[in-house]
């Protein structure tokens, strides 16, 4: 059997993650006979059939699967690898990534990207929006800010702060329905769902209102998309304080329930803290973050 060739092992990993050539292929940014090529590569440099052609979809033979773990390894070694390397670079530029939440990104993130911008002009700054928690071990973002702290022990995790959200409405909807002040008025309360499958509903009886699935008028998965949704009338949602503040025309509702308190976590791996470009990235964040003074306007 010849040496096995990166790419080709790559092209095998992440066709046996997504089970499709061309979600593989848009993963690892080729296209899909470039991968295609590089499966029947390895297949022929083993000697084996790594995967059966089911439709579209390609599933893994009973020696693929048995190589499966044996390949992740292999995989695991060349990531570590790639963070140790990274990790020794004391340049202060480059692009350091930043994954974060949808209501995050857009309206915490810019001025502390700007004025990071400001003290360390050569670095660049990806911004990932995501509600899902990014696999730091495998370079999906290189920092994340999270709402929970991560298990990984790997992983460097600073609690940063709590942040309180209270429910609010549109200045338009309350002229036009009354001002729910009371936890007890939420039962006529329209309000705007996270999920349809009772987790948001749990959180809402949990925090002490009296509603179910009825109370909802509509549903959205993004944080962005609910509070647009609130300002324009449709509903009440809850909000963290810093945006609702910085953001006209909506006034809070419910005055005697405490807040939903939720941690932010700034998390980065334990490799890559040594980077200098990162370690500014992290720090200059969890200045920002620990007391936020300025929220990007809509």
């Amino acid at each position: 059997m010849q040496p096995l060739d990166w790419n080709q092992l790559r092209a095998f990993l992440e066709t046996a993650d997504t089970g499709s050539l061309s979600a593989a292929a848009r993963k690892l940014g080729l296209t899909q006979p470039t991968l295609s090529r590089q499966v029947a590569a390895i297949e022929q440099s083993m000697g084996v059939t790594l995967f059966e052609r089911v439709g579209k979809a390609m599933v893994l033979t009973s020696t693929g699967l048995d190589l499966l773990e044996h390949a992740r390894a292999m995989g695991s070694a060349a990531d570590a690898l790639s963070l140790a390397a990274t990790g020794r670079s004391q340049a202060v530029g480059g692009v350091v990534s930043v994954s974060a939440t949808d209501i995050l990104a857009t309206r915490i993130l810019p001025p502390l990207v700007r004025r990071l911008r400001e003290k360390a002009p050569g670095i660049a700054v990806e911004v990932i929006t995501t509600d899902s928690l990014s696999d730091l071990q495998r370079r999906e973002a290189d920092i994340a800010i999270r709402h929970v702290k991560p298990e990984q022990p790997d992983l460097i995790a600073r609690l940063v702060r709590e942040v309180d959200a209270y429910f609010y409405a549109s200045e338009a909807w309350v002229k036009a329905h009354g001002h729910p002040r009371a936890a007890s008025d939420a039962a006529n309360v329209p309000f705007i769902g996270s999920d349809r499958n009772g987790l948001y509903l749990g959180m809402l009886q949990h925090h002490g209102l009296r509603v179910t699935e009825a109370n909802f008028c509509c549903y959205a998965n993004h944080s962005v998309v609910q509070w647009s949704l609130v300002r324009n009338g449709v509903g009440v949602a809850p909000m963290m304080e810093e945006v609702a503040l910085a953001t006209p025309g909506v006034v809070r509702v419910f005055d005697d329930l405490p807040p939903v308190r939720f941690p932010i976590w700034l998390v980065s791996h334990r490799e890559l803290r040594t980077s200098r470009s990162i370690r500014v990235v992290f720090e200059a964040l969890a200045n920002g973050l620990a007391s936020i003074s300025d929220v990007s306007p809509d």
